[in-house]
């Protein structure tokens, strides 16, 4: 546990976390919602008709038909608040798939039906809710001592902007490659380090009868995920980018495009049209031996096939020969934004809160194998095996950086990305693909 405080400071005093992850999430829809109503007074607000508080707040699975353990602890969350306050106040879930989940939020923000509580990925396409004054400043709460028991002021960069708090962080991951170490034995195959030793893996795990890697390409950004790894693996720099010193032909992410075609004839055969759930249960299912995932699918691994966890290991994505720092991830985290135009902002911090309180924390490591943000202690020898190979990678890294779909110039810049791989993979050649992210910037941004 000491351990593990050190590694996560030491990444968080760094200043290194913009782009918090995984649960795994994907870009807000490209459309700006609209600007929510303004919220009245919290002492104008009237209460329930039996004197019930009564809030929504949503999220992007099914509570009821879930597996996945981080799910699983949302659940235990929303189901102590409601007995804690029975009678005061009472939440009830809006929930719906990942793919579908920004669209039918910001469907809800245009019709000026916000939830009061909703999950989003902190970052910079977090001003989607920022700047129409969707999302409400939340540093008056954290201000009660709230702030103090999370592990450093450095998990809120991500949530705040013009330097005011608009998300709350409720744990960390970094996207990672997960293998079957059984599949790996058989094969011959050698964890790999770098590009070369991974195609060599790939091929000596075709070889012996098993399908190398399983992959969505049916939901762009996990297509994405790896296109940003290879690109900043290849050393390119968005800054630069964004600046015009370079374009979207540089060499870097030609390369990473040619780099996606070379490693697409390893994916599984369906990888187009699968999306998400459908790619990762062939790695839990054994299936596939890779996963490129982030370590928030460690719950769904493990909910879904707790035998499975013996035989998951997990290395970092493998350097480029040549190219950028290998130790940087993408890390990302779940957090909570409050809705501007709550009726009931108390009883929404107090839910908000039960997701950062000690049961919850625990549980987001014993349980759901993901990094706590707050001081709790935990047992880490209970946890699932494969945070501690995540943590191995922590403590080895050397900084962090975001989804590339959420770090581009807005929403629609990051879709224009993930589509261009997609398109990329699909067979379009590299240059006519990149061509479509070039000519978003050349009228957009540029």
């Amino acid at each position: 546990m000491k351990n593990f405080k050190r590694v996560l400071a030491s990444i968080l005093s760094a200043g290194m976390m913009l782009g918090l992850l995984a649960g795994c999430a994907a870009a807000p829809a490209a459309s700006t919602p609209a600007p929510a109503a303004e919220a009245p007074a919290a002492e104008e607000a009237a209460p329930a008709e039996d004197g019930v508080q009564e809030i929504t707040w949503m999220f992007w699975d099914d509570l009821e038909a879930t597996s996945d353990l981080i799910s699983l602890g949302y659940k235990d969350v929303v189901d102590r608040f409601n007995k804690d306050y029975e009678g005061k106040y009472h939440v009830t879930p809006i929930t719906t798939n990942l793919e579908e989940y920004y669209s039918k939020l910001n469907a809800l923000v245009a019709a000026n039906q916000t939830p009061d509580v909703f999950i989003v990925s902190p970052g910079p396409n977090l001003d989607v809710y920022v700047n129409p004054g969707v999302a409400a400043v939340l540093d008056d709460y954290l201000a009660d001592g709230w702030k103090d028991t999370f592990t450093s002021d450095a998990v809120f960069s991500g949530g705040t902007y013009d330097g005011k708090i608009y998300a709350i962080p409720l744990n960390i991951a970094a996207a990672c490659v997960f293998y079957n170490t059984e599949m790996f034995e058989k094969a011959g195959a050698e964890v790999p380090t770098n590009w070369t030793e991974m195609l060599d893996a790939c091929e000596k795990l075709q070889a012996a009868g098993y399908t190398p890697i399983t992959i969505s390409a049916g939901t762009a950004w996990c297509l994405s995920m790896v296109a940003g790894y290879l690109c900043d693996r290849n050393g390119l720099d968005l800054d630069k980018i964004a600046s015009h010193e370079t374009d979207w032909f540089d060499d870097k992410v030609v390369n990473a495009a040619n780099q996606i075609v070379e490693l697409s004839k390893y994916f599984q055969k369906t990888a187009a049209g699968d999306d998400n759930d459908i790619a990762t249960a062939a790695f839990y299912n054994e299936e596939a031996a890779i996963l490129i995932q982030g370590s928030w699918a460690i719950g769904q691994i493990n909910g879904a096939n707790p035998e499975f966890e013996d035989k998951c290991g997990v290395f970092q994505f493998p350097a480029i020969e040549g190219g950028n720092d290998p130790n940087r991830l993408i890390a990302k985290s779940d957090s909570l934004a409050m809705s501007s135009a709550t009726k009931y902002p108390e009883a929404s911090i107090a839910f908000m809160k039960y997701f950062t309180d000690d049961i919850a924390q625990r549980y987001t490591a014993e349980k759901g194998g993901k990094i706590p943000v707050t001081k709790v202690e935990y047992d880490a020898a209970v946890a699932p095996k494969e945070l501690a190979y995540v943590m191995d990678i922590f403590e080895n890294a050397s900084g962090t950086f975001g989804f590339y779909n959420e770090s581009l110039a807005d929403t629609e810049a990051g879709s224009t990305f993930d589509n261009a791989f997609v398109e990329i993979f699909l067979g379009t050649p590299i240059e006519e693909a990149l061509q479509e992210i070039q000519d978003y910037y050349e009228a957009n941004v540029w």
